[in-house]
């Protein structure tokens, strides 16, 4: 019931729809409660013998009989589309807020999260509330009315035979709790596994190089056929039970109308009861058994959407856990200084990642990150832009904690270049105007220019309007870099971060992206991470991290002076440059 009152909040928007439908689905019923009247009516007439006054009667209880007809087609139209309209609307907008919930969520929460498993959700869950908003809704409420008001005519018929018919329904009731119980964690499990196959499929299509590079293709199809058929063993146990239960609840309810014919039978015979009555019980009993034995079918997709909206709502109602505190500002003229005060943090309790970091980068200054993989280097930047929040410690820009700024205004001001760069499907000037969807084509070509891509888009097909493929596919990795940082440059933001940015290019193409940078250098705060030490030679500081410590800090000149770690790493690149290995 907590469920369905939850779900019944989102649907509140469409309220006018849903009073429409319903009213229209109320006035349906009631026609349907009026026709058998009308015809039991013409059986007593005919009964008691025909004549002219009769066969007056008769006409214009078939005038009635045509008119109530027709306006049950308008009610059925109005109930049926009304309801669908409210309800897909209702499915788009809870698709459109599921996706819009997932996107502000912190990114510690998609780490053991499938891809194709938040699609599913998205897409396939969402869908479900179709069902329960447009079908199980208006038939619950058709059933129950049309229930209630046959027994009362039934009763008013005949009391004792009405008793009679309603011997089944206690069994009934019964059954379908025992199913319900039984069969939605069936459906749980068909949905989870229907997310499952959809985040495998999403993973292998992504990774079909691999596949194909490696020879596995004979495998991971095997690994699809075990969780495409977890989800149909799932969706034939559902149906197994519901195999069991819907002949059960037509069992019964053949015995109710049994029972009513041979004690109707009985009653015809000890109390002389009409044959008008006896026609008009039996068309009741049909309506009145109608909704009982629909009750299995509206059990069943019940069960099915409440899995599905159970999913989704765990989406929805997930807290998010970086979000803006009551009163916090917006980060206004930055001008680029970051201090890191005393900061720790770690994803797991009691495994650090970065511990008491504290440093200084003065506004237009470049500061570099070196260090072994793994010791919170990239971690230490997504503090920054906070995708993560330090467990101690502040973090500060301008002198302001960015606890107590806006998360929107805070990452207006920082534009990332990340080692794996991520393109969307579209075309190159597209890509790089992401960053400014206002920027004019002179801009993004300027931007372009600056991060030495623009010679090589003039020579693609199409231009600036060469489609890149999903992920830039159709792109070499140095030209996705490439493209990466004419973005970052082409936003204007005060602070840039470099996560290994020129990792993917030729030495030729990093000296040239050197340029680029050294270009906007003084300018603008740079947070550069590199495992390639010539790329930061000419940082303003250079910070060596070390098991989630800054073990060492300064320039190029102070740190080799030293003889440290950076003095060690420094060594051995340059002895590798010195035997043609890569600087």
């Amino acid at each position: 019931m907590k469920l369905l009152w939850r779900l019944s909040r989102e649907a509140v928007r469409y309220r006018k729809l849903y009073i429409v439908a319903i009213l229209s689905t109320l006035g349906l019923t009631f026609v349907n409660l009026g026709a058998p009247k009308v015809l039991s009516a013409m059986t007593g007439i005919v009964e008691r013998g025909v004549d002219a006054e009769g066969m007056k009667r008769i006409g214009r209880l078939t005038a009635i009989l045509v008119a109530l007809y027709l306006v049950r087609i308008a009610f059925r139209f109005m109930s049926n589309y009304l309801a669908h309209k409210a309800a897909w609307y209702l499915v788009g907008d809870l698709r459109t807020r599921t996706y819009d919930k997932l996107e502000h969520m912190h990114l510690g929460y998609f780490h053991d999260k499938q891809t194709g498993d938040l699609m599913s959700r998205v897409v396939n869950d969402t869908r479900d509330f179709e069902l329960l908003y447009a079908h199980i809704i208006p038939e619950s409420i058709t059933n129950a009315v049309t229930f209630v008001g046959v027994l009362v005519v039934l009763l008013s018929i005949n009391w004792k035979l009405a008793l009679i018919t309603c011997a089944p329904i206690p069994l009934i009731l019964c059954s379908g709790v025992i199913f319900a119980k039984k069969v939605r964690p069936y459906f749980r499990i068909s949905q989870k596994m229907m997310g499952e196959l959809n985040g495998k499929l999403q993973d292998n299509l992504s990774g079909i190089h691999e596949i194909q590079s490696f020879g596995r293709e004979e495998y991971e199809t095997g690994r699809v056929d075990e969780k495409n058929f977890a989800h149909i063993r799932a969706m034939l146990q559902a149906l197994k039970i519901s195999a069991i239960f819907h002949p059960s609840v037509e069992f019964i309810s053949s015995l109710g109308t049994i029972l009513v014919v041979a004690f109707g039978g009985f009653l015809a015979y000890r109390e002389g009861l009409s044959v008008e009555d006896i026609v008009a019980f039996l068309l009741y009993l049909n309506l009145f058994y109608a909704p009982v034995t629909g009750l299995a079918n509206l059990l069943e997709n019940m069960q099915q959407s409440m899995a599905g909206a159970e999913r989704v709502l765990n989406v929805l109602d997930a807290p998010c856990e970086i979000q803006d505190k009551p009163g916090a500002k917006e980060l206004r003229d930055v001008k680029g200084d970051i201090r890191f005060d005393h900061v720790s943090f770690s994803y797991q309790d009691g495994v650090p990642v970065l511990t008491d970091v504290s440093f200084h980068c003065e506004p237009g200054r470049t500061i570099a990150l070196v260090g072994p993989t793994g010791v919170g280097k990239t971690t230490l930047t997504q503090l920054i832009s906070r995708f993560y929040e330090p467990g101690d410690g502040r973090i500060l820009i301008d002198g302001q904690d960015l606890n107590d700024v806006t998360i929107e205004s805070l990452r207006k001001n920082i534009s990332p270049v990340l080692q794996d760069t991520f393109l969307f499907n579209g075309t190159i000037s597209e890509n790089i105007g992401y960053a400014r969807p206002d920027a004019s084509i002179e801009e993004i070509m300027e931007a372009a220019k600056a991060a030495n891509i623009h010679e090589d888009i003039l020579a693609m097909p199409d231009g600036y309007d060469t489609r890149v493929g999903e992920r830039g596919l159709r792109l070499s990795g140095g030209q996705k870099q490439r493209v990466a940082i004419a973005r970052a440059i082409l936003r204007r933001s005060p602070i840039i971060i470099l996560d290994e940015a020129t990792a993917s290019v030729d030495v030729e193409t990093e000296q040239q992206i050197q340029k680029a940078i050294a270009g906007i250098s003084g300018k603008r705060t740079i947070i550069a991470i590199a495992h390639r030490l010539s790329t930061i030679r000419n940082a303003d500081t250079i910070l060596v991290i070390e098991e989630g410590r800054v073990t060492e800090q300064g320039t190029h000149e102070e740190l080799v002076a030293l003889g440290g770690s950076y003095a060690r790493m420094n060594r051995i690149q340059m002895n590798a440059a010195a035997q043609g290995g890569v600087a």
